[in-house]
């Protein structure tokens, strides 16, 4: 399967795309890579991605995937600017967008920056540079204009901020410039060609057809995991990690923290996953039984939450299932009640964030869930994976939106059932 990220670069309705083979995307952000139907083998083609909106897709995304045996071909937009970074580590880049980033000649994202359309579309809606820059070369080419009066010419709209860079800011700025004849001669070439000139578009299609035609598997699915796996990756792999359960998407993070949170027994449950950690440590070590490594680790007489807090990696099926083993499908229909009211908190209330949660609300809430006196709640929630209570605090506070939801729910059923 070949996964093309792409929008304003070439749409999805360009007949380019219509092959059977091909998955379409729109353009690609942080997490995305980590999409579950991308397998060893597959080709990930990336063409545009957002930054000015939304994170940026990471390096370290990229350098992961290809570790899973993926191949990846950046050309025309991001993925030039990608594929130039990441030639080394066997990143595939495409075209002359690509080959002016290796060499060079063009440098920074403001080279093939375009505001996008917000409708979904992906509509290109300005001028990147880089085709600027080729537009101006067949100028000169053309004899309409000379060396000189293209570099200026250049300057100037390049000094125009990349989403007001719009055919009209483009033909403004050329009209100040004394450059009429310039502009006469584009909107020509426009009318005759509505392409004319898009490098990107170019570069774009080129990709797609070598994915197509076949690459080899770049030598960088042979790097150790070790390149990739820092404390930000897992913590990336960990928020994107979902699961299609019951006729629902749910996030893998949000159903083991509830059951952190709300199963009664699940001190058992985190007991039995440290269990499972210590006889199969996630380093690749030798595993021992957990009272052993307690001795070793001078931890005798301490319970072992106390000790040890490895950290999550919901990426292995066994650890989730260890964790997820209490949990019935009422909890995942709450899970998704309390991500759905959360959402609709940061859409509906601008500027709300979990951090605007009372801290001392969470707490007195969970000292109730878990009924335990004020004294103990730190231990609790050291024997619940939660290192300790205003980490729990912390964390919990995303559900709270939701809790509250319910609580205003019971309290006017109960009203209407008074009446």
């Amino acid at each position: 399967m070949i996964h093309v990220y792409v929008g304003p670069t070439l749409p999805a309705s360009d007949p380019v795309l219509a092959a059977s083979g091909l998955r379409v995307l729109p353009p690609a952000g942080h997490g995305d890579l980590f999409d579950t139907a991308i397998r060893g083998g597959d080709t990930v083609v990336l063409i545009d991605g957002v930054y000015h909106q939304a994170p940026a897709v990471r390096h370290k995304e990229i350098l992961a995937v290809m570790g899973r045996g993926v191949r990846v071909l950046g050309a025309a937009s991001i993925g030039a600017l990608r594929a130039a970074e990441l030639a080394p580590v066997g990143m595939l880049g495409v075209g002359s967008i690509y080959t002016s980033y290796v060499r060079g000649e063009i440098d920074g994202d403001d080279e093939v920056a375009v505001g996008q359309a917000p409708d979904g579309e992906f509509a290109a809606l300005t001028w990147p540079l880089v085709n600027l820059r080729y537009v101006l070369q067949l100028a000169v080419a053309a004899g309409v204009v000379d060396d000189g009066r293209a570099a200026r010419l250049l300057a100037a709209l390049r000094a125009v901020y990349y989403p007001q860079r719009t055919w009209a800011a483009v033909r403004a700025v050329c009209r100040r410039q004394g450059e009429g004849e310039f502009v006469g001669w584009l909107t020509g070439r426009r009318e005759h060609d509505p392409h004319f000139g898009d490098l990107k578009r170019t570069d774009a299609i080129a990709a797609v057809r070598t994915a197509q035609h076949g690459v080899p598997a770049p030598q960088a699915a042979q790097l150790e995991p070790a390149v990739w796996e820092t404390a930000y990756f897992r913590r990336w792999s960990n928020a994107f990690a979902h699961a299609h359960v019951g006729g629902m998407t749910l996030a893998t993070e949000d159903r083991v923290l509830y059951q952190q949170l709300f199963d009664p027994v699940f001190r058992e449950r985190w007991a039995a996953y440290l269990e499972h950690r210590s006889l199969n440590p996630a380093d690749g070590g030798p595993g021992m039984e957990l009272v052993e490594r307690l001795v070793r680790a001078g931890g005798a007489g301490l319970p072992a939450d106390r000790v040890f807090h490895p950290a999550l990696d919901l990426r292995d099926g066994q650890s989730v299932a260890l964790l997820l083993a209490g949990e019935g499908a009422q909890d995942r229909l709450t899970v998704a009640r309390y991500a759905a009211a959360l959402a609709r908190a940061r859409r509906t209330r601008p500027g709300f964030s979990t951090a605007a949660v009372r801290d001392d609300l969470t707490r007195r809430l969970l000292l109730r869930v878990w009924h335990c006196p004020e004294e103990e709640f730190d231990a609790e929630a050291s024997a619940r994976g939660l290192v300790f209570g205003a980490r729990a605090v912390q964390e919990a506070k995303r559900f709270i939106p939701g809790l509250l939801e319910e609580k205003n729910e019971t309290n006017e059923e109960a009203v209407r059932g008074g009446r």
